[in-house]
């Protein structure tokens, strides 16, 4: 789908050729960027950006002065996307925790691409950083407003008043799109983007990339001045400071308060930001040893758990050159038959990549496995380059695809091949794309293994298919660059409850598990980043809090947590992603429905997605409100309290398909089919239509232009479908095609 939309958007670049601006503003061919001219995803968006969809070719116009192009017979299948220009743009950003990120752009956009007496529908369209989440989106145009909502998948009542849409939601892992109806040509739209993403730390550095690429087709034709604006807000811990190091837009400090400081870049431009925004900034006063705190917060007197919140914070400092684990590594890897392909020449080259990553006195092995197991050796091998040179040429030999799915089998071999690891850190990479029936007993063997006692328990790093190879990559630096383990809290002291316990720098990329089977587990501090816990809790906070570890030389550690109320910092919301996808975790686990309940109201409270709410797109149409409202006041009245998602006169709500990932598909898994593939879905009626009215047209015609009326008129048959078509055919001169055209669009609906 993410080479469609690519295609499409090429398709309405060329398109876009036929609009005439005027000679002083002749319009050269638009092209991508020169690094990635040859790939089929060129064309995708670097920034949030808004399309015109355009099936009929015809409405393609300047709108403000026609220019009277040739007619364009037939139609865009699939449809075109022209990319609208962009007249206003405006970035804001608040950074809490050094840990995460709320963005907001509001950008004005102008249908410049269709005549002024036409309309078309618009696609929004935002790429999502990884590990990142979609928050909302709002549109204004008009009289009419759009904006996206959650709402719960058991709210059966609410559901049945709501339009369910086949295209929007997630195309490809990262690209989040939005269908808006019926835009006149001309129309200027008020665009609002919110998301969330985290903030990424390397070298002793705080790093934010956030989209904001725009390629030089979206700037209004001629030569005038664009006003460009970025706010940036670091909110950290009251009394420490930062300083901002590099950026990609010159920013100036506006504002440094305690524990927030404020950056601003405006200026006029004539194109608009050929660079993502890159903000990163250090800690002057960070140590080279291990610090941390905890913040608590009060629960909101809204909110449906009135437990307060706490959040605990973990920041290695300086510790580059500091000794790190020993690590003993068991790379686990799926080679079944939905594997074959560009899968598992992705997991070869990730695999290749991180064995060589390995330093000397590491030990490693490989287990591949369908429904049996094959091993590159029975034993721990140190990972020699001569080692290392043998197991890539067992991988190449070894790794094809086909047969069944046995995840424990060799999960069990795994761990017990890391029983006698002895100073140093057990690892386990499982890398697989299907799903299995006994996942629950699996996630019970791992559980017996964490709580048996075990000085130094398995790590596990679970991995789904998509992206990972870089996935595999970055955690697998993570697992390399552990500085403190088997890391204890002693949380409990005064405290009726404690539930939770989750942390906000993630294991991998599916860390369910691990973690959802041990909820008190807290997982390594790595040199790669600081880390973040947080957790509900009834009772008196203990004001003494101790953290104990373990060194990697085997020592023991202990620090003293400083404990202070949290300040203008948003705890609920920044911890609220993790808790949702540990919560669910849970609720998968243990079968709970009132889990599931709870996450759906955390969903719906915080704006972050989750396995048990669907987002919907809110129409509110003013016109049809204000029509309403005149004819039917003393109606309103009685509508107050109406039910969440049902629909009001003059307005509709649009069910976006479902954009959690889902619990994986079990016929998948036993017929091996691979992800993204799905069974070929048949043509509806409109589309046997156009297929056979394309047809039959030109076997009695030459008029080309009366396979598309036909097609327009197949929209809306009802009972009187043969009148309109003999209507429409004689008009059109092409009494050949009466017979055939009326047969085809009563047999595609019966109504």
């Amino acid at each position: 789908m993410v080479e469609e939309f690519s295609k499409s958007v090429e398709e309405g670049l060329r398109l876009s050729k036929r609009i005439y601006f005027g000679k002083d503003r002749a319009v050269s061919p638009p092209k991508p960027p020169p690094t990635m001219s040859k790939s089929n995803t060129s064309y995708l968006p670097t920034a949030p950006m808004l399309y015109a969809v355009i099936h009929n070719p015809a409405i393609v116009d300047n709108p403000d002065v026609p220019s009277y192009q040739p007619y364009v017979h037939g139609k865009c299948d699939p449809p075109a996307l022209i990319p609208l220009h962009m007249t206003a743009v405006h970035l804001q950003v608040q950074c809490h925790l050094h840990a995460a990120a709320f963005i907001t752009l509001s950008s004005t956009f102008r249908l410049h691409c269709v005549s002024g007496s036409r309309f078309c529908d618009c696609i929004v369209a935002l790429p999502v950083p990884h590990q990142g989440s979609i928050l909302g989106v709002e549109v204004s145009v008009h009289r009419k407003s759009y904006s996206t909502l959650l709402v719960d998948m058991k709210d059966k009542g609410g559901e049945e008043n709501m339009i369910q849409c086949q295209d929007g939601g997630f195309i490809g892992p990262n690209l989040f799109t939005l269908h808006i109806p019926q835009i006149d040509g001309g129309s200027k739209l008020s665009v609002k983007f919110s998301w969330y993403q985290k903030i990424l730390y390397s070298n002793d550095e705080f790093l934010l990339n956030v989209p904001f690429t725009f390629p030089d087709f979206i700037n209004p034709v001629g030569k005038m001045s664009k006003k460009e604006k970025i706010e940036i807000t670091v909110n950290a811990i009251a009394g420490s400071e930062l300083l901002y190091h590099k950026t990609s837009h010159p920013m100036k400090t506006v504002r440094n308060n305690a524990g927030s400081t404020g950056f601003l870049y405006e200026a006029d431009v004539l194109s608009w930001s050929k660079t993502d925004f890159s903000f990163s900034y250090v800690m002057p006063d960070s140590s080279s040893h291990i610090s941390g705190g905890v913040l608590l917060e009060s629960a909101p007197v809204d909110d449906f758990d009135q437990r307060d919140m706490f959040c605990m914070y973990l920041h290695p400092g300086n510790l580059q050159s500091k000794k790190i684990f020993r690590k003993d590594i068991v790379f686990v890897i799926d080679v079944s038959g939905s594997m074959r392909g560009k899968l598992i020449e992705e997991t070869k080259n990730a695999l290749s990549v991180a064995l060589s990553k390995l330093d000397p006195d590491d030990s490693f092995s490989i287990i591949a496995f369908n429904g049996d197991i094959y091993q590159f050796s029975k034993s721990m091998e140190l990972a020699s380059k001569d080692a290392v040179e043998r197991a890539i040429e067992w991988i190449n030999i070894n790794f094809v695809a086909g047969g069944d799915t046995n995840i424990l089998h060799p999960l069990n071999t795994a761990i017990e091949m890391l029983s006698d690891a002895q100073s140093s850190v057990p690892i386990i990479f499982l890398v697989t794309d299907g799903t299995v029936e006994d996942e629950r007993q699996i996630c019970d063997v791992i559980k017996n293994h964490v709580t048996n006692g075990e000085s130094m328990s398995p790590r596990i790093y679970t991995f789904g298919i998509d992206l990972v190879e870089s996935q595999m990559l970055q955690f697998f630096h993570k697992a390399s660059s552990i500085v403190l383990a088997n890391i204890t809290a002693d949380i409990f002291n005064g405290l009726n409850e404690v539930e939770d316990l989750v942390h906000l720098i993630p294991l991998a990329l599916t860390p369910f598990l691990f973690l959802s089977v041990c909820p008190f587990h807290i997982p390594d501090l790595s040199s790669d980043g600081p880390m973040i816990l947080s957790g509900r809790y009834n009772g008196s906070f203990s004001k003494d809090l101790e953290i104990k570890g373990v060194l990697a030389d085997f020592s023991n550690f202990v620090i003293d947590m400083k404990i202070e109320e949290a300040k203008d910092i948003p705890l609920q919301r920044i911890c609220a992603r993790d808790q949702i996808e540990y919560l669910t975790a849970q609720a998968w686990l243990s079968k709970d429905e009132k889990l599931e309940q709870r996450v759906a109201k955390l969903s719906l409270k915080t704006g972050f997605i989750s396995e048990y709410t669907l987002m919907a797109n809110l129409e509110n149409d003013l016109r049809k409100n204000v029509k309403e409202s005149d004819r039917k006041k003393e109606v309103s009245k009685k509508s107050h309290h109406k039910k969440a998602g049902a629909k009001e006169q003059g307005n509709r709500m649009f069910l976006l398909p479902r954009l959690g990932i889902g619990f994986g598909n079990l016929a998948a898994t036993a017929e091996n089919i691979q992800p993204g593939r799905h069974e070929p879905k048949g043509p509806d009626a409109a589309e046997i239509f156009v297929k056979r009215a394309t047809n039959c047209c030109s076997s009695f015609c030459n008029n080309s232009c009366c396979c598309m009326s036909c097609i327009h008129t197949c929209t809306r048959i009802n009972n009187e479908c043969a009148n309109a078509i003999t209507q429409l055919c004689v008009g059109l001169g092409c009494f050949g095609c009466l017979e055939c055209c009326a047969d085809i669009c009563c047999s595609g609906n019966e109504n």
